[in-house]
């Protein structure tokens, strides 16, 4: 289990979070522990269905309670949001904690205009007068780069290209200069010169308020740019979490290996990529016990995996799931190789 320091201001503790599927209670997430501290940015990646924004939502307190159990805790600057009520965590979500959604198409209310939007936030969080508000938002748009804030200020949603709803959903997320962003998927559906100006706009806005940022993504290059530290997940679970550069240059578990190695390569120009072979299991069918990844690496046998896997430390900050990593190696690999 990962040390905390008096730094971390996120302290996420042993969370679960089981949907209702049929009258019964599956875990999409389960016995999750990170942190977060504040001047960072922690990249959860993984592939879809591994849980990575049910972890978002439930930090935000976004689920319904009659449809999930959610357990553990979520110590955020001294309080539990896992105790609060409704009202107990709006006082939260926007002041103290911002979030960019994955679709800002279906994020944004279509029937108001930005303004108005971006100023609903200020509405409840702070005591801004109607002259302070529409200052805050024309600044606000100039600083996730919005060209002309006065006339972008006055539009409906519809009238905005993808990139520029993106960054209005930023703006919304810290209007109130929250200590922490989770930006769920920022980039997806973006050609690669936006995605690289919103990440540009993420550590602008990282450095002047020294927010702490969890960068939700399944794109192992947007982590490679932007992240200090990465926590990969599968099935609900992380398998592996550490520094960047510890999780680019030394990987260890064999998704996180598995990953890697699915990436194009430059130097490996006309080979064919590698294809993790199998899916994410849906939650009906998530094993209960023994490690998750085991039945996409058919040719590791079973005596290499616990029966009831763990978190082990291999360096300071490096934790791997299960001791399968001691002896994994891809099938077209010769004995001894490092290949990722």
């Amino acid at each position: 289990m990962s040390v905390e320091t008096e730094s971390n201001f996120l302290n996420i503790k042993d969370v679960s979070t089981a949907f209702k599927i049929d009258g019964q209670f599956y875990d999409a997430i389960s016995h999750i522990d990170l942190q977060v501290q504040h001047d960072e940015i922690l990249a959860i990646v993984g592939e879809s269905g591994c849980g990575k924004s049910t972890l978002a939502t439930t930090i935000m307190g976004l689920h319904d309670p009659e449809e999930t159990k959610i357990s553990g805790e979520i110590d955020f600057e001294g309080t539990d949001l896992l105790k609060l009520d409704d009202d107990g965590y709006n006082k939260f979500r926007g002041a103290k904690i911002g979030m960019i959604f994955q679709d800002p198409l279906s994020a944004l209310n279509p029937l108001k205009r930005i303004e108005d939007q971006i100023s609903e936030v200020m509405d409840y969080h702070t005591t801004l007068t109607k002259a302070e508000k529409h200052a805050r938002v024309l600044e606000l748009l100039d600083e996730v780069g919005i060209v002309n804030p006065q006339r972008t200020a006055h539009q409906f949603p519809h009238e905005l290209s993808g990139g520029m709803r993106q960054r209005v959903v930023i703006a919304i997320a810290i209007a109130c200069k929250p200590d922490l962003i989770i930006a769920d998927e920022p980039t997806t559906a973006l050609d690669v010169t936006i995605q690289a100006q919103i990440l540009d706009v993420l550590r602008d806005i990282q450095k002047e308020n020294h927010a702490g940022i969890i960068l939700i993504t399944h794109d192992l290059g947007v982590v490679a740019e932007t992240a200090d530290r990465v926590a990969v997940m599968y099935a609900g679970q992380i398998v592996e979490q550490g520094t960047a550069e510890q999780i680019f240059n030394t990987p260890e578990h064999p998704y996180t290996r598995s990953l890697l190695r699915s990436m194009p390569q430059r130097d490996n120009e006309g080979d064919d990529l590698y294809v993790i072979k199998g899916n994410v299991p849906s939650l009906q069918k998530m094993p209960s016990a023994g490690d998750r990844f085991a039945p996409r690496i058919p040719w590791v046998p079973a005596s290499a995996h616990e029966a009831d896997p763990v978190m082990h430390e291999i360096a300071p900050g490096h934790e791997v799931r299960c001791t399968c990593y001691k002896t994994f190696q891809f099938p077209d690999q010769k004995k001894g190789s490092v290949t990722v």
